[in-house]
């Protein structure tokens, strides 16, 4: 029998961006918010320590504990589903912060294109452009709409930036700190894809260029250019994180209570209203029933959409039928890229997750897509992250992969090698959705999320079409030797790839076709809010969080005031 705990105004699942952005808002508010966390408590302090490759980066510290919950895969309905067994394609995190603790810092906000995507393609080029396989569709709201709370994030975090993107949405003020420095690496490609005629611009970082404290009094300190950011959390505190910024404010407050190592396998529901969350803790396997006013759902995208299908609210996606909208529009990314050795030797180990130069002459519209077989396309960016030596470790194709001649081109390779890279948007197909799997259970007892997912002749199209641009920017930047990437076929869960999915609990104006409104207000129950990349319809160029931030910061501005007067906030 699970044992019942008082009300609480609201609760949130997930601390992690999200979870950390709806607490301190609704917090300061006056609201009190209980935050169920299933990870352990962890901050700062943690990470001073060596730079551990192994223990961060191999053995994933900080990521979700496969052996108690996981995800099933398959690339079509006619494969069987098995259990991803260890971290591959993307890393889901687990723990105070999620994966905003050991991510890379890279901050964009989408075009505004992305949030019309449907109505501007028909426009320009007609309802055929792509076939009716592919689920296009608005985001119902607008970049001008969401513009406010893009500001709200970034300032929050404090983001490092220049407004020197020709293609960017309007901003209504400037970026809160500067960019990052424009190492030697950098500037190579910044004159090669300027001889080419593109537009460069730092990529906006939330590792900090100097000291900033955000308007909620937070401090964070200025990047030291380590290489350790990606998988790791920052000992310097200079990489903006949830526990670094609005976790803190929230506390604060003394209207936040998190309760840690407490796993929500359920959402209670009574008619038309949610009446809480039901949790295991998993260290003495004890349940808990945590009531609310309001639940808000701030986990990952994937665990977001499995809680809302094993409590059953929601019509489940049928790619039969094209009915029902849990679980639809599921979308990846894919990574073209184009590999070069150079002559000189170069500065490869130090860096941040988010020193970098990119363009978007090739993402969104930015260019024409007339007389070409997909829409949308990629930023194309060489970043200076920090090559780590366990993970990096670049030879040429005809090496040999072992032996006195593998040594040799790993030694003389590692210093001179670099990689300019596109994150090419993806487009949701009907095939391309989760599910609940009829056979396998986490170590709760609750059946796994499946996810049947592959590569479409949009992705194979665009691919190409972007990995050919960064052949051209690597031949501009006079690499020695050239190694264009391979073209892709279907989808594999490993090797890495980036921990950017999206959709399965996708926003909206209509119910007919979302699971979530403008708000992030669930449309069966109106006291259920679900925020995270999952309310993406579609995914862009881009890292997601920026854009994630700002939903957050509206959702919580809908929960606020919605505690004050109910009903539906549209």
């Amino acid at each position: 029998m699970a044992k019942q705990l008082d009300k609480v105004d609201v609760v949130t699942v997930g601390m992690g961006w999200t979870g950390g952005i709806i607490a301190a808002e609704c917090a300061k508010a006056g609201l009190k918010v209980k935050g169920l966390e299933r990870g352990r408590d962890r901050g700062t302090s943690d990470y001073q320590v060596i730079h551990d490759e192994l223990r961060y980066a191999i053995r994933y510290e900080l990521m979700q504990d496969l052996s108690k919950e996981t995800i099933t895969f398959r690339n079509d309905r006619k494969m069987r589903a098995l259990p991803m067994r260890q971290m591959g394609s993307f890393l889901l995190g687990e723990g105070l912060g999620g994966a905003g603790t050991h991510w890379n810092g890279m901050t964009y906000r989408f075009l505004p294109y992305d949030f019309q995507i449907k109505t501007e393609t028909e426009k320009k080029y007609g309802k055929n452009k792509l076939s009716s396989d592919y689920l296009l569709k608005d985001w119902g709201i607008t970049y001008d709409e969401l513009e406010p709370y893009f500001d709200t994030f970034e300032k929050t975090i404090g983001l490092s930036g220049e407004d020197k993107n020709p293609f960017a949405g309007k901003r209504s003020s400037d970026y809160p700190t500067p960019p990052m420095k424009k190492t030697p690496i950098l500037k190579m490609f910044e004159k090669a894809v300027s001889n080419l005629g593109y537009h460069p611009f730092m990529v906006p970082s939330a590792n900090l260029s100097e000291t900033y404290k955000n308007p909620d009094g937070e401090q964070l300190n200025a990047c030291q250019y380590c290489g350790f950011c990606e998988r790791f959390g920052c000992e310097y505190g200079a990489k903006s994180s949830p526990e670094t910024t609005v976790i803190p404010t929230a506390l604060k407050t003394g209207n936040l209570d998190i309760q840690f190592h407490a796993n929500a396998v359920e959402i209670m529901k009574n008619g038309n209203k949610v009446t809480g969350v039901k949790y295991i803790d998993t260290q003495t396997r004890e349940e808990f029933i945590q009531p609310a006013d309001v639940v808000v759902l701030t986990s990952y995208v994937l665990n977001n959409a499995k809680l809302l299908m094993v409590s059953d609210i929601g019509e489940m996606y049928d790619p039969d039928t094209g009915k029902g909208t849990l679980g639809k529009n599921y979308c990846y990314q894919i990574e073209p890229g184009t590999s070069g050795f150079f002559k000189d030797k170069m500065n490869v180990f130090m860096g941040a997750g988010a020193l970098g130069m990119t363009i978007d002459d090739f993402n969104g519209d930015n260019f024409d897509h007339a007389d070409l077989d997909f829409i949308h396309g990629a930023s194309i960016s060489l970043t200076q992250s920090g090559n780590r030596p366990i993970l990096t470790n670049p030879i040429a194709p005809d090496v040999p992969v072992w032996g006195e001649a593998f040594k040799k081109a790993s030694i003389e390779g590692y210093p001179r090698n670099l990689f300019v890279f596109g994150q090419g948007a993806s487009m949701p197909h009907k095939e391309n959705f989760m599910s609940l799997d009829p056979v396998y259970k986490d170590a709760y007892g609750v059946p796994l999320l499946q996810l049947t997912y592959n590569f479409t002749q949009q992705d194979i199209n665009l691919h190409q079409y972007i990995g050919d641009r960064t052949e051209e920017i690597m031949k501009e930047m006079g690499a020695e030797t050239v190694v264009a990437g391979s073209p892709i076929t279907d989808y594999d869960i490993v090797p890495y790839q980036s921990t950017h999915n999206t959709g399965g609990t996708i926003m909206g104006d209509d119910p007919a076709d979302s699971v979530v409104n403008p708000y992030l207000q669930h449309w069966d129950a109106d006291n259920l809010f679900a925020v995270s990349a999952g309310s993406f319809s579609h995914n862009s160029g881009y890292n997601p969080t920026g854009t994630l931030g700002a939903l957050a910061y509206r959702c919580a501005e809908g929960i606020i005031k919605y505690s004050k007067q109910g009903g539906s906030l549209v």
